[in-house]
């Protein structure tokens, strides 16, 4: 008898785990089922060279970007060759190389699969995906940065639109090079410098440091300092190009005051500056429709020396462009923003919706009070430093940053901000690697591309 029954209770163990097997698997089946019908080795989608058959991906404007060729060879893309390479980090190339691409990122989406009839759609082969980027501000980017190696962004910080994305070295997707990967100038070509690369920060962090000072030292704006041009902190030198002279705390933001900021850092000490940078967003990644992001990362720790570098955004600071990007974005709009999207919408072939996208809001990156009072500081970097008539008709908020990256090279150019305005809601970064100036370089490749952008209006 006791036998009897505990092979009944064995039999009932075995019958939960299989109904938890079960249930794991139609939960993952849900949720993950469009990703396994993707996969490069499923047929039904995939030519023998891993190319996707179906499915169309075009911009805001309807502009096709990538199609199925009607002779059967892969994908046909965009006619003008440099759209086609503004376009390459956003769209994907046709080997699948470039993870964070629409071709590979969106391909369940791009297929046509669902839960009901799988990969197999009676309403045509594959969907009609629409991009939020515009391929002729991206292309605008991509001549901005005059074959540099960098990136630049653009979006819409109410809706959360990404209306520019441009990551350099890029190819021509219908055309592909044949790739060395041991060739310095393909380095990163298969990154999207964007979403999946960390950078030094170097000056635009300081956006950072002063946040964590407005709110944590109450006599900030009664300080005055003297730069002589090196500033001894930890027994060792923060210099600074040049001697600034003296300064407030908006001269120190406007001028870009190593010694100032370094200052202020190790007076806020490492645990302070590290709850603010993560507040910032920069140490998390975030999805895009699903696309990961890079982690930044930072260290507070260390001596007085460090910990001021560190404040500059130098040290061992590293963050992925985009992050700064929703933070100025946060900045712009009171504390935060909406969360960057690729997708604006899809269809089948007879214009059906098949999915639906809608802006969804970032959580608390900074005070509403403070973004206001770094708002100002920022237009008044403009002003006093970058030059206003470099943004014709623009209520322009920005910092520059120079990122230093090594002994013997040149330095890293940055420019990120925001305009104000109902009508031009709009967040940017830019980053030329080994640039050298970032007002200089950066600033007017920023420059170019709003001007095109506020021309345009989205």
């Amino acid at each position: 008898m006791r036998k009897i029954e505990k092979r009944g209770v064995f039999c009932l163990i075995l019958a939960a785990l299989l109904g938890l097997g079960l249930l794991l698997f139609c939960f993952r089946f849900v949720v993950d089922g469009g990703d396994w019908a993707s996969y490069p080795y499923n047929r039904h989608l995939y030519d023998n060279q891993g190319r996707l058959k179906g499915g169309v991906i075009l911009d805001r404007d309807g502009d096709v970007l990538s199609k199925p060729a009607e002779d059967g060879s892969g994908r046909a893309y965009y006619p003008d060759a440099d759209v086609r390479k503004a376009t390459l980090h956003a769209v994907g190339d046709q080997a699948g190389n470039i993870g964070a691409g629409a071709q590979t990122a969106f391909a369940d989406k791009l297929s046509g699969y669902n839960l009901i009839t799988g990969a197999y759609s009676p309403l045509g082969s594959g969907n009609y995906v629409y991009l939020t980027i515009d391929a002729y501000l991206n292309n605008i980017a991509y001549q901005a940065l005059g074959g540099n190696r960098g990136t630049v962004g653009v979006y819409n910080y109410k809706t959360g639109e990404i209306l520019c994305m441009v990551s350099t070295p890029t190819f021509d997707p219908a055309n592909p090079p044949d790739i060395d990967p041991d060739d310095p100038q393909w380095e990163g070509v298969y990154v999207n410098r964007l979403l999946s690369a960390n950078s030094i920060p170097g000056s635009i962090f300081k956006v950072v440091t002063l946040n964590a000072a407005i709110e944590n030292l109450p006599d900030l704006f009664s300080r005055r300092w003297t730069c002589t041009g090196s500033t001894e902190i930890g027994g060792d030198a923060v210099t600074c190009p040049y001697a600034h002279g003296e300064m407030d705390i908006e001269d120190a933001l406007a001028k870009s005051c190593n010694g100032v900021f370094g200052q202020l850092a190790v007076e806020l000490g490492g645990k302070t500056m590290q709850k603010y940078t993560d507040a910032a967003g920069l140490t998390t990644a975030i999805k895009v429709d699903g696309v990961n992001t890079s982690k930044g990362s930072f260290n507070f720790e260390g001596s007085e020396n460090q910990l001021a570098w560190a404040g500059v955004g130098q040290g061992q600071d590293a963050m992925c462009p985009i992050n700064m990007m929703l933070y100025m974005g946060a900045i712009g709009n009171g504390g935060k923003a909406a969360m960057p999207r690729l997708i604006e919408k899809s269809s089948t072939d007879y214009g059906l919706p098949t999915g639906i996208y809608f802006p969804k809001k970032s959580g608390k990156l900074i005070e509403s009070d403070t973004a206001d009072t770094i708002a100002d500081m920022m237009h008044n970097n403009v002003i006093e430093t970058y030059g206003q008539d470099r943004f014709p008709g623009m209520d322009i908020c920005a910092k520059s940053g120079t990122a230093e990256i090594g002994p013997d090279k040149t330095p890293n150019a940055w420019f990120t901000g925001f305009l104000r305005g109902d009508a031009t809601p709009y967040a940017f970064i830019v980053l030329v690697e080994q640039g050298g100036g970032g007002s200089s370089v950066a600033g007017t490749i920023a420059s170019q591309v709003l001007t095109a952008a506020v021309e345009k209006g989205y």
